[in-house]
């Protein structure tokens, strides 16, 4: 089965964000770009930089038609016992997020932080992005700061009115020095891991090659997923729905015991 190292958790505790060794096979990727192409078909009216909550099949409630094959890649066991590696043994799923950029005018992805838009009490996630095409500086490759989540804090994220960006929120100015900005390079089947604290973001795609990366969302059974809140305060560009949003308990118990895993389910399939 598939584990981070321990210099791996050591890299992902110091710097915010590593790059496991383990990859998904040719095949599976193969496959995921198959299912990623019939996500696009069914979705002609969403930009697909956008497509958020894939992982829910049909109508999703979010603006989206989802694929199971996606919920199957988040539910991977080998991809939830790399995420257990850092953030422990109780793992629930609550989100898988698909960002596709297209060639030439793919969207860009202001710097931020995860936690700013999140409904989770403690706040604490980790996302494993994984590649489905190449993902390079060329193409706008995830940007991270590294070492930025040390703080444990959310910094002042601002406005923006436009329609050119994957998210409507950007990190105020001087919150953090983009020179020590590291591109996470990625070939099909890698992927990364980064902290609920990380500031990130990506650069437009302008290149003649497509980015497709899948975000795959993970929370410790230690916080709770509060329906309640509406971080963002629907700010972000992206219609979203925590009220109905599933969870998913893919490892070890609710250590919570407050978490709903009956909400958007119905005898055990999302609605």
């Amino acid at each position: 089965m598939a584990h981070l190292t321990a210099p791996e958790i050591a890299h992902y505790q110091s710097e915010g964000w590593v790059v496991p060794q383990f990859a998904l096979a040719p095949a599976r990727v193969a496959q995921l770009r198959d299912a990623l192409e019939q996500l696009l078909r069914d979705n002609p009216g969403v930009r697909p930089e956008k497509l958020v909550s894939a992982h829910i099949e049909g109508d999703n409630g979010e603006g989206v038609r989802g694929s199971a094959r996606f919920l199957e890649l988040a539910q991977d066991r080998e991809i939830v016992d790399l995420v257990s590696g850092v953030i422990g043994d109780d793992v629930i799923l609550w989100g898988c997020h698909v960002f596709c950029k297209p060639a030439h005018e793919g969207y860009e992805t202001p710097w931020h932080q995860d936690g700013h838009y999140w409904p989770i009490r403690p706040l604490a996630t980790c996302t494993a992005w994984v590649a489905l095409e190449p993902s390079t500086a060329d193409n706008g490759c995830l940007r991270v700061i590294p070492r930025s989540h040390r703080v444990r804090m959310l910094h002042e994220h601002l406005h923006e009115d436009r329609s050119d960006l994957t998210l409507n929120q950007r990190m105020a100015d001087g919150t953090f020095d983009e020179a020590d900005a590291r591109d996470i390079e990625l070939q099909p089947g890698q992927m990364s891991l980064h902290d609920v604290y990380m500031i990130h973001g990506a650069r437009r795609n302008t290149s003649a090659q497509r980015r497709t990366g899948v975000a795959l969302r993970y929370m410790p059974a230690t916080s709770v997923f509060d329906r309640t809140l509406r971080p963002a305060d629907g700010q972000s560009g992206v219609a979203v729905n925590f009220a109905q949003r599933p969870l998913w308990l893919l490892k070890g118990v609710d250590r919570s015991g407050r978490n709903d895993f009956r909400i958007g389910h119905v005898r055990g399939t999302p609605v």
